[in-house]
C-alpha cells in the first residue's frame, strides 16, 4: 500500500462526524441525523502505518535559537532583537528602556510600566564614573531597535551608590540596593545614540 499524504487522508475521512453519540447534525441533503462516536484508537489503526514513517509529510521548522555570549567581565548576554539604527560606542550618551530583575526572575525596577505599558525612558552615559559597569558593557554595540538581555555579577553591578540607573522613588531604589550583592538580570532596548 503506498503512502497517502496527511491532507488526503484528513479530507477523505470526515472527522467532523467524530461528535459525541446522539449528537444532531445536518448531512448535505438538509435531513438531520445523529451521529455516532468512532473510538480513537479505531481512527489511528485507519491511518496507514508507512505514512506514520515518511519524514517528508512532516514538514517541522527548526526553533529559533537566542545564543548567548560570555565576556571575558563575567557578562553574559543575549541578542533578542538585533537593532537597524547607528551603534552605540564608550563616550556616548544613549537613551534606553529597561527591566531589571534579580538572578531568580523577581522583578526589581523598570522604565516600562507593568500595568500600563507606558515608558519613561533614561538617558545614561557610556563611561564607568556614572553608570554600572556591566551594563555599559551590554549597550557599547548595540544598535539603535535593538533588544539585548544580560546577566551582570555583582562586582559589574553596583559598586556603589552613585552608578546608575537607579530609580528616583524610595522603594525600588532600596529595593535594587538591598539585591547589589547578587547579580542582576536586565533587558535593555536601545532607543537613540544621543
Amino acid at each position: 500500500m503506498g503512502s497517502v499524504p496527511f491532507q488526503k487522508l484528513i479530507s477523505a475521512f470526515n472527522f467532523q462526524r467524530l461528535l459525541r453519540p446522539g449528537h444532531v447534525t445536518q448531512n448535505s441533503s438538509g435531513e438531520l441525523a445523529t451521529s455516532k462516536m468512532i473510538p480513537r484508537r479505531l481512527v489511528l489503526h485507519m491511518i496507514p502505518l508507512n505514512f506514520c514513517l515518511h519524514a517528508e509529510a512532516l514538514e517541522m521548522k527548526e526553533p529559533e535559537v537566542i545564543r548567548s555570549q560570555k565576556l571575558d567581565s563575567g557578562v553574559r548576554i543575549q541578542d533578542i532583537v538585533d537593532g537597524e539604527g547607528e551603534e552605540a560606542h564608550e563616550g556616548d550618551f544613549v537613551e534606553v528602556n529597561y527591566v531589571c530583575r534579580r538572578s531568580n526572575g523577581y522583578f526589581v525596577h523598570s522604565t516600562v510600566d507593568q500595568f500600563s505599558g507606558e515608558t519613561s525612558p533614561v538617558v545614561l552615559p557610556l563611561n564607568e564614573k556614572e553608570i554600572i559597569k556591566g551594563l555599559k558593557e551590554v549597550i557599547i554595540g548595540m544598535k539603535v531597535g535593538g533588544k539585548r538581555r544580560a546577566l551582570i555579577p555583582p562586582s559589574l553591578g553596583y559598586v556603589n551608590e552613585t552608578l546608575g540607573p537607579i530609580p528616583d522613588e524610595f522603594g525600588p531604589r532600596r529595593s535594587l540596593l538591598s539585591h547589589v550583592k547578587e547579580p542582576l538580570l536586565f533587558e535593555v532596548q536601545l532607543l537613540k545614540v544621543l
